[in-house]
């Protein structure tokens, strides 16, 4: 979730949602709240996050007080459009949701509780610095409902994380890992590659060591230079050099060729599971267009096509809740191009793909080339889906381009 917020007209004062707007009470509903604090901020994030010296009025133990507006707000705007619908999914993102206390966390995720109830057997995930994870807070977390643990993990070479301005100890991400297993949380492992100056050994060392410490979850994200970031700055002064998409490429496939071989199954693009009921639940959510409600500053929300986002900083947040107004800075209705266009980028993504029927007729049309050019698997397209084959994982906004234009 980038810091700069999209384009659009400006969000009513009391949050509500358009008079025209049907809410399908069938669609599954999510929550994801942003914690925006870091202690460091990492070279290559663009994240709406903050550190201590650039609050500026914002304090992190009101924190939880005051996401807790938001929700008492949120409950009264879903209730005058129909049945409020339990939370199939909450996600506690950053930022660093674990420099909270686990107290605070849990005081949140009992607000969601209350307000929304959640259907049972719901997926709770908590974004985790390695160096923030003790057994305390661990199983504070499982008390209060969390049920998975997300850790950012990045890579297992030192130099490869200095690279990314990291801070964490290689080996706290072990001992986070048994700490979470200790408090029957569900593991998650995050890690990046195409770091300045990593080789494709140190990449494999990395999958290896995460490998060694079987989590449930893995999900391995090429590294993007985004505009405004220190890394951007240091790159472009030639201190550092971009990324190399071949070698990326070739990181790829090594780590899908690694996870394969150690019972790790692909469902998106950048995601592996051990099985079906251990992918991200909430994830899939996005990728496959239910409804979900942000919370938190910068926070980006959904309902049936209608999307808003909230001001970026902690204190202007604070500010308007405790003013009794929504923190949404502004919203958007996509029109049905632009949905349809979503719709194949996100669905394509995923393993179980996109139903051929949903494709325009030129879409349609251009199937049989993707299949000959090795790029969708012939095998689902028979049986009406496209699927990606791993070169067409590679080249996957190629073949939405294909797809859609």
């Amino acid at each position: 979730m980038g810091a700069a917020l999209p384009v659009g007209e400006p969000a009513p004062a009391d949050g509500a949602l358009p008079a025209d707007l049907t809410v399908d009470a069938e669609v599954d509903f999510g929550v994801y709240l942003h914690v925006p604090f870091c202690r460091v901020r990492c070279g290559y994030c663009d994240f709406n996050t903050y550190t201590a010296t650039e609050l500026r009025g914002a304090r992190q133990d009101d924190y939880a007080d005051t996401v807790q507006r938001e929700i008492e707000l949120s409950t009264g705007v879903l209730a005058a459009r129909g049945p409020v619908r339990p939370a199939a999914t909450v996600f506690f993102g950053g930022g660093t949701p674990t420099l909270l206390p686990a107290g605070d966390l849990a005081r949140m995720l009992s607000g969601i509780r209350f307000a929304f109830g959640l259907v049972p057997g719901a997926e709770v995930t908590v974004e985790a610095n390695p160096d923030t994870v003790t057994a305390d807070l661990a199983a504070g977390l499982a008390r209060a409902g969390v049920t998975r643990m997300s850790i950012g993990m990045q890579s297992a070479v030192p130099h490869v994380l200095a690279a990314l301005d990291r801070s964490h100890d290689p080996a706290a991400v072990a001992r986070s890992v048994g700490f979470a297993r200790e408090a029957g949380l569900a593991v998650s492992l995050d890690l990046i590659y195409g770091a300045p100056g990593e080789s494709l050994a140190d990449w494999r060392t990395s999958v290896r060591t995460a490998l060694e410490l079987r989590p449930d979850h893995i999900s391995a994200y090429a590294l993007i230079i985004e505009e405004g970031t220190a890394l951007a700055r240091r790159i472009r002064r030639g201190e550092m050099p971009a990324p190399d998409d071949d070698l990326q490429a070739d990181m790829y496939e090594t780590a899908d060729t690694e996870f394969a071989a150690a019972g790790y199954s692909w469902y998106e693009v950048s995601n592996w599971s051990t099985d079906a009921g251990t992918r991200s639940r909430h994830n899939l959510a996005y990728w496959r267009g239910a409804d979900w409600w942000g919370y938190g500053p910068g926070a980006h929300s959904h309902i049936t096509g209608l999307r808003w986002w909230n001001v970026t900083h902690p204190a202007a947040y604070a500010q308007r809740l405790a003013g009794g107004q929504s923190p949404a800075a502004g919203r958007e209705r996509p029109d049905a191009a632009a949905r349809h266009l979503e719709s194949v980028m996100l669905r394509s993504r995923i393993s179980e793909g996109l139903a051929i029927s949903d494709l325009s007729d030129r879409g349609r049309r251009r199937i049989a080339g993707l299949i000959a050019d090795g790029l969708i698997d012939g095998t689902a397209a028979v049986h009406g889906r496209v699927v990606l084959t791993r070169r067409g994982r590679l080249l996957a906004d190629a073949v939405v381009r294909a797809l859609t234009t």
